[in-house]
């Protein structure tokens, strides 16, 4: 490799950010670790988000919003460079300190370490139980929870390593999860690293959690094997609904009280019918990521171009 290219690339993936997305380029060039190339990839962006993104250095894959897969694309932009580490941080996801990328980086100074992955904190206007999950996902220190086995919005890894084990392209979503969970089945390391912080977060609407609740079920059908039960559902919002209470409670959050039942009951329905659909497709063979995406796409926040 030419001494003179950059240690690393960014994958920046992007559509109809434009809500986010000057934020988000202004933080990583203002990182004090400036020794990367920046490749974005777009799936359609009918608002200025491109235009923002013209104003710095960069080289573009545009992608069709019909051929959106995460792991086609992941693995379509990874294969278009040459650095031995690739990371990755996504348009709406804001870099909070000047050193997080250098801190991601540092990680690999580890040759044990075949993939990191940062801390995400919450926008200001999170909601309470967005907030309780950020805290308990993504830890100020220590180590993340084991259900978080790599989160892409701010994260990277060694090239040789996706050369040996690309995304998966069998589901539409989690195609980070899956990862991990098959790095860690190689023994590989994976370092979680608290001190690369970037704010991220969603409130989703009870549309937009069926849509994202869906494609995990699906892809956990394939990441675990198996589908669902209702006992299992049922037993899962149970669950979900007594830890909510206390939280909503502590808060004085009574529009979030309010919003527990329902909103844990759209997170277990569409969990499961996302997971018995993936069975599905696993006992019949087929390899038609295609439903999924329309069941979260049709609800994605970028059709409305915000947040």
């Amino acid at each position: 490799m030419n001494e003179n290219r950059p240690k690393t690339t960014v994958v920046l993936r992007c559509k109809n950010n434009a809500w986010v997305i000057d934020r988000m380029l202004a933080a990583l060039f203002s990182q004090t670790y400036q020794d990367f190339e920046l490749l974005v990839v777009d799936s359609g962006s009918t608002d200025s988000t491109l235009q923002t993104v013209e104003q710095y250095p960069h080289r573009l894959i545009e992608v069709a919003p019909e051929d959106y897969i995460p792991g086609t694309v992941l693995n379509q932009a990874i294969s278009q460079t040459d650095t031995p580490v690739v990371l990755f941080v996504n348009a709406d996801c804001v870099l909070a300190t000047p050193e997080s990328l250098g801190n991601l980086v540092a990680a690999f100074d580890d040759p044990a370490v075949m993939a990191a992955f940062g801390r995400q904190v919450v926008r200001p206007e999170a909601d309470t139980w967005v907030r309780r999950d950020y805290e308990q996902s993504f830890p100020e220190k220590g180590e993340a929870p084991p259900w978080i086995t790599l989160s892409l919005p701010v994260a990277g890894m060694r090239r040789s390593a996706w050369e040996q084990q690309a995304f998966y392209t069998d589901a539409w979503g989690s195609e980070d999860s899956h990862w991990g969970v098959r790095a860690r089945e190689r023994g590989w390391k994976i370092a979680y690293v608290p001190d690369a912080v970037a704010m991220h977060s969603h409130n989703y609407t009870l549309k937009q959690l069926y849509g994202r609740r869906f494609i995990e079920g699906e892809a956990d059908s394939f990441i675990y094997g198996g589908g669902d039960t209702i006992p299992k559902l049922v037993g899962r919002a149970v669950m979900d609904i007594v830890r909510d209470i206390p939280v909503m409670l502590r808060a004085h959050d009574a529009s979030g009280l309010a919003w527990v039942l329902p909103r844990r009951a759209v997170c277990q329905w569409a969990y499961y019918v996302g997971r018995q659909h993936g069975a599905r497709r696993q006992a019949e063979g087929s390899r038609d990521v295609k439903h999924g995406q329309q069941v979260v796409l049709a609800r994605h926040e970028s059709i409305r171009g915000k947040g």
